[in-house]
């Protein structure tokens, strides 16, 4: 009886000794910095995996060495069943402890998308195309028309309706949910500064000061510049003068559009050809960002009805068409250039 009393003691002890040594072991892999087999730079943890699956994933692709104890550490901390789904950038530096902690807290991996100024909405969906390897591709079968309807908006024509900017999304993230919210941003922007406008503004709806905020989009990339030509069109505007302005020619061109203009592309007409029309073309032709809304909204109404492209990406303008035929013959006859924001006399 005596024996099997020290045995059992002897017995308990081995097992308090091991027990104590696995902890150690298990505290001290738990807080040393990864070990890994190879370089790697992310980790996804798929939609729907149970732990056990991750753990498989993560020692399959040499991040976690010691599965059980990365499972015995996150059953105890009881985080096994809060880890988030997504993408993740895996530093050498971190340890398994701050790796579980990171799948737990879902920061992952913000991928970034860019509508860029003065593109069209074709060269938009072009883009997210592009972007397959990261984004979740439902556009490719969807009509423009389609499209609208899928995001809720209630204008017929995609043209102008996006903000342009750029905008995070994790991986997995849909084509779709890019446009829903940078729709969203335009409607919200367009919303907060059509309120803060000026009410002489020559504007019946705010749809009107996005179609004058593309086309002043497409004329300049110089910030300071978009007040003052957003003026130009806006006094032309007021005193019933044609826009006469390249880019609706350009849009309205379509695929013709073969990088020059001709005297008879501007005496053609389209329902975007403002040498033609009179007063705004029925929609945008171009994304905007923020600053050329709030140039449309807010221009420098002055003495200026005359701009001409000096070919450094800046403009000069002019007040009386005398002024503008001699900046023309300065700045663009003599490159032999057919684009003028304005007719020649």
């Amino acid at each position: 009886m005596k024996a099997l009393l020290k045995l059992s003691v002897v017995l308990l002890l081995v097992a308090m000794t091991v027990a104590y040594w696995l902890w150690q072991d298990m505290n001290r892999y738990i807080k040393s910095p990864l070990v890994l087999s190879e370089p790697v730079s992310s980790f996804i943890v798929p939609k729907g995996s149970s732990f056990n699956q991750l753990l498989m994933k993560l020692e399959g692709e040499g991040i976690i060495t010691k599965p059980l104890y990365f499972k015995i550490f996150a059953t105890l901390e009881k985080l096994s069943h809060q880890v988030k789904a997504g993408e993740y950038r895996i530093d050498e530096n971190m340890t398994p402890k701050s790796l579980l902690m990171l799948f737990v807290s879902g920061k992952s991996v913000q991928h970034y998308f860019t509508i860029i100024e003065g593109s069209t909405f074709a060269q938009v969906r072009q883009a997210l195309e592009k972007h397959s390897d990261i984004l979740a591709i439902e556009l490719s079968d969807k009509s423009d028309r389609e499209i609208l309807e899928a995001i809720g908006a209630k204008e017929l024509h995609p043209e102008g309706l996006f903000l342009a900017e750029t905008y995070g999304a994790e991986r997995g993230t849909s084509d779709l949910d890019i446009l829903k919210r940078s729709y969203r941003a335009q409607q919200d922007l367009l919303r907060s500064l059509w309120e803060k406008r000026n009410k002489d503004l020559p504007y019946a709806t705010p749809y009107d000061a996005l179609v004058m905020a593309s086309i002043v989009e497409k004329e300049t990339a110089v910030p300071e510049e978009r007040p003052v030509i957003a003026g130009v069109f806006v006094k032309r505007l007021n005193i019933g003068m044609k826009l006469q302005t390249d880019p609706t020619v350009i849009y309205g061109m379509g695929d013709k559009y073969q990088g020059n203009i001709t005297r008879k592309d501007l005496r053609t007409p389209t329902p975007y050809n403002t040498y033609t029309i009179e007063g705004l073309p029925p929609t945008p032709i171009a994304m905007v960002g923020p600053e050329a809304i709030q140039a449309a909204l807010n221009p420098e109404v002055g003495k200026w009805l005359y701009f001409v492209a000096k070919g450094d990406g800046t403009h000069q303008f002019s007040a009386s068409l005398k002024d503008h035929n001699r900046a023309v013959r300065a700045y663009q006859l003599k490159r032999k250039q057919s684009y003028r924001s304005t007719p020649e006399s």
